[in-house]
């Protein structure tokens, strides 16, 4: 099994950056707070995201399930994602979007996101509502940390106090951008997982197949072990630079990860975090540009 543990889906953005709105145009463009940004790759001409464009992504690069996150920058997706975790043969996990004021939602979802990187106050301790929450329901709890060490310390503290809570830190720890081991070495906690959805961003300045990237895997299991990494495409604001198979394949070519290790990083891990039913390996279908 192949699991992607960091996607994203909505039916229409409207969300903010900065305290300014991120407007959908059209060609995948948008109003990113006052700048116009390649927002999705340009076949999503109409701004739409939707789920059954991801699972044909998924189903040419050989993905059998994927864990569906959010942010604040496209708004809360909460009301067209409730429930689709029981649809489409079980292929989806989706978290609600915790929004500062109000508990989040958990009937309808398997997990809850939080934007930690984008709260006003940065302080976790003062979100610790959220984590009991998700803790009392049995939901496993999505966070994006901001750059560094700024709140790991306050994560450690909530995930010593509920040590049942599954909990997924986002972007690998925000990888080479300041003390991001700090983050990765979170994991050593026995419910704390550390997923690299975003990772093609933060090396797209070198470009596919992403050696430093591969190096960032490296050095992540030489610190936690490949048992507590999970691969993660960050589809499909990253499909505006790589295909999604592009985003799989640079980690499972690459020849510094011994086989088992991908085999945890690529799907068994994820499977065993999240809950997912075994599935059947996708066949592969030859392409157009194949002989």
């Amino acid at each position: 099994m192949i699991i992607d543990a960091h996607a994203h889906l909505w039916k229409k953005q409207a969300g903010f950056v900065n305290g300014k709105p991120v407007i959908p145009l059209s060609g995948g463009r948008a109003d990113f707070g006052g700048e116009i940004r390649q927002m999705l790759p340009p076949y999503l001409a109409d701004g739409d995201n939707p789920a059954e464009i991801l699972l044909s992504n998924m189903d040419f690069a050989g993905v059998n399930a994927a864990v569906i996150t959010q942010e604040q920058i496209d708004g809360s997706q909460n009301e067209y994602l409730r429930g689709m975790g029981s649809r489409f043969g079980g292929r989806l996990k989706v978290s609600s979007l915790y929004e500062e004021g109000t508990l989040p939602e958990t009937d309808g979802f398997d997990g809850i996101k939080i934007c930690a990187g984008r709260l006003r106050d940065g302080d976790l301790l003062h979100h610790e509502p959220v984590f009991r929450l998700a803790a009392e329901k049995d939901r496993f709890l999505l966070i994006d940390l901001a750059e560094g060490d700024a709140q790991t310390e306050a994560l450690g503290i909530l995930a010593d106090r509920y040590p049942d809570l599954r909990i997924a830190v986002g972007h690998f720890g925000m990888a080479g951008r300041g003390d991001w081991l700090s983050q990765i070495r979170l994991a050593e906690r026995k419910n704390v997982r550390i997923e690299s959805g975003g990772i093609t961003w933060l090396y797209n300045s070198e470009f596919w197949p992403f050696p430093s990237a591969v190096e960032a895997f490296r050095t992540a299991v030489s610190l936690v072990g490949a048992v507590k990494l999970m691969w993660g495409s960050d589809y499909p604001r990253t499909m505006t630079a790589v295909t999604y198979r592009m985003s799989l394949d640079f980690l499972a070519d690459a020849a510094s990860l011994t086989g088992r290790e991908k085999a945890l990083i690529l799907g068994e891990n994820a499977k065993e975090f999240y809950g997912f039913p075994d599935m059947p390996p996708i066949p592969r279908i030859r392409h157009m540009a194949e002989d």
